[in-house]
């Protein structure tokens, strides 16, 4: 077992273990979460009850989640000490247990950590940010027919702006980068630009791409779109896309066929089993999840590309508090609310906690568990079919009845 500074693992339980190129996950996982910051409290109480319910539902007694809270953000500097936002225990454990999950957490403002969030995803190379955007019938919606997006984002985490290197304008170090482009490069910046330089590897891209494949072959869906704005950004994105499509034919030429080749070969009809490969331009895709969105399945993108397309997508059913979330790498996994923690909220009980429990249901899909998943959607649907919800879905929905959020919860557990 590893060695803790200020935590101690349950006695009960058992760790999730890696068997060749799967988890093993006994019957009674122990798993980390982070209770999150502001409203992260009222929202993880009632999903850890959601999730106590549906695995008591589906399986009786059989299996059990054990929980085992670590800490971050706001709790972890009053357990650890001051600017201690992210501490080595939190870390520990998430590799000891493999699977994790986590509320919304505060970054800090004037500290050396820039993004908890981030810090999370690049120390524990969790390089797929997973988003699954689908509608649960009688969201509040602003398009005519939010039932046909259904989309899963697969996105990289690792590099592009995240792993962006910038120098303010009018500082010795931006000037000097400036007078190397004009000088060695013969490019022309105006002196007063600040700078930004944001890297695109093969290395990142085939791991996304091969994330992405994998996730339509494990889900049995048809298509894989990269998503790039390759037509201006020759050498980074550009070249997202043609890694992207020389990943899937070194490595999925027996699962795939791309978009050209769907024409040109079998007459626009895919051949049964294969996934097709196609990509579109950035801005063009937002468009096309607005007028055409269930031509898409997986959207495997670049960083900030799909940052803005997660919230576009979930903005179209319910907004970020019905959108889930996962940081993955090969087997390493942390699920997370979406949306911030909404201090002005905290401790009122009044929170949707839609986002975390979705979360957890990814999280019990990933352990294979798919049952508990199905248990939490059916309880999901059910409340909202019913109109019982929280205060920011009741307000846009006629006749409903608002409930707080623990009320929330009990509501979805009754229609597992």
């Amino acid at each position: 077992m590893a060695n803790y500074q200020k935590l101690t693992p349950p006695a009960d339980g058992h760790p999730i273990t890696i068997a060749g190129d799967r988890l093993h996950v006994p019957h009674d996982p122990i798993i980390p979460f982070i209770e999150g910051d502001g409203s992260g409290r009222d929202i993880w109480r009632a999903s850890r009850r959601v999730f106590d319910g549906a695995v008591k539902k589906v399986y009786g007694g059989r299996r059990r989640v054990v929980w085992f809270e670590v800490f971050a953000g706001e709790k972890a500097v009053a357990k650890y000490g001051e600017n201690v936002w992210l501490p080595e225990d939190t870390l520990t454990a998430i590799k000891e247990f493999i699977v994790a999950i986590k509320g919304p957490l505060t970054t800090p403002i004037g500290g050396g950590i820039r993004s908890l969030n981030v810090t999370l995803r690049q120390v524990l190379e969790l390089y797929a940010c997973v988003r699954p955007v689908r509608w649960f019938q009688g969201v509040p919606s602003p398009v005519k027919h939010p039932e046909k997006l259904n989309v899963i984002i697969v996105r990289e985490n690792t590099e592009d702006v995240y792993a962006g290197i910038e120098w303010k304008a009018g500082t010795p170090e931006a000037a000097k980068i400036i007078e190397f482009i004009g000088k060695e490069l013969g490019k022309k910046i105006r002196p007063d630009s600040g700078i930004g330089i944001k890297p695109i590897s093969k290395t990142g891209t085939y791991r996304i791409v091969r994330k992405a494949i994998r996730w339509a072959i494990e889900k049995n869906l048809s298509s894989v779109t990269l998503v790039h704005k390759g037509n201006i950004m020759k050498f980074t994105e550009g070249a997202f896309r043609e890694w992207g499509y020389e990943c899937a034919a070194a490595e999925f030429a027996d699962k795939t066929v791309t978009e050209d080749e769907l024409w040109s070969k079998y007459n626009g009809k895919a051949p049964a089993g294969k996934i097709i490969i196609k990509d579109r331009i950035a801005d063009s895709m937002f468009q096309q999840v607005l007028l055409r969105p269930d031509e898409y399945q997986v959207l495997c993108t670049p960083n900030l590309n799909g940052d803005y397309l997660s919230d576009a997508c979930a903005a179209q059913v319910g907004g970020l508090g019905m959108a889930p979330g996962a940081n993955i790498s090969d087997f390493f996994a942390v699920f997370e609310a979406t949306h911030g923690t909404a201090p002005k909220y905290a401790d009122q009980d009044v929170i949707n906690p839609g986002s975390l429990i979705l979360s957890g249901a990814m999280m019990f899909d990933y352990l294979g568990w798919t049952e508990v998943a199905e248990a939490i959607h059916r309880g999901i649907a059910g409340a909202i079919a019913a109109k019982r919800v929280t205060y920011d879905l009741h307000r846009q929905m006629e006749g409903a009845t608002k409930l707080k959020t623990s009320e929330f919860a009990e509501e979805i557990i009754r229609h597992m």
